[in-house]
């Protein structure tokens, strides 16, 4: 097999359109009461700026400290989250169109072997773009879609 070398650290990126205003779709990610609907179970606060948070994804049994660096609303949300010795950066990007919301989703400072790198990114393309159709069919269509829950089920 040959060997795969990296040139620059590498990051997960994630894009959807959303047919709704851009202060709705940015609402949906920085209030829990709306986010709870199509990404984690429950978290501790709001998406605003300092906040220190804890989500959790009951069916999974798990949870995440996510501490927030930024929150422009209809504009940007960037956290920290994972582990401590680990965590990664996310950003949400808003961008209004005559169609919509253009809503891009980036995490980086993934650490690791090129093996583990690729999984991780890879894992977390397709958590992220399982978190948009979920957004996407819950303000468009007002449908719980509940494929978080079943994107790795028991």
């Amino acid at each position: 097999m040959p060997t795969f070398q990296l040139t620059h650290a590498p990051a997960a990126y994630a894009c959807m359109l959303v047919r709704k205003p851009t202060d709705e779709v940015y609402r949906a990610f920085a209030d829990p009461a709306v986010t709870s609907r199509f990404w984690y179970s429950r978290s501790s606060g709001p998406m605003v700026p300092d906040a220190e948070l804890r989500w959790e994804w009951e069916t999974y049994g798990v949870g995440v400290d996510v501490k927030v660096l930024a929150a422009r609303p209809g504009r940007s949300i960037r956290f920290l989250w994972g582990n401590a010795t680990q965590p990664t950066t996310v950003e949400l990007q808003f961008t209004t169109r005559p169609d919509g919301t253009f809503v891009e989703i980036t995490e980086s400072g993934f650490e690791g072997s090129g093996d583990d790198l690729l999984r991780w990114v890879n894992d977390t393309v397709g958590g992220f773009t399982t978190v948009l159709c979920s957004l996407k069919a819950l303000l468009e269509h007002d449908l719980d879609l509940d494929a978080v829950p079943d994107h790795h089920p028991a």
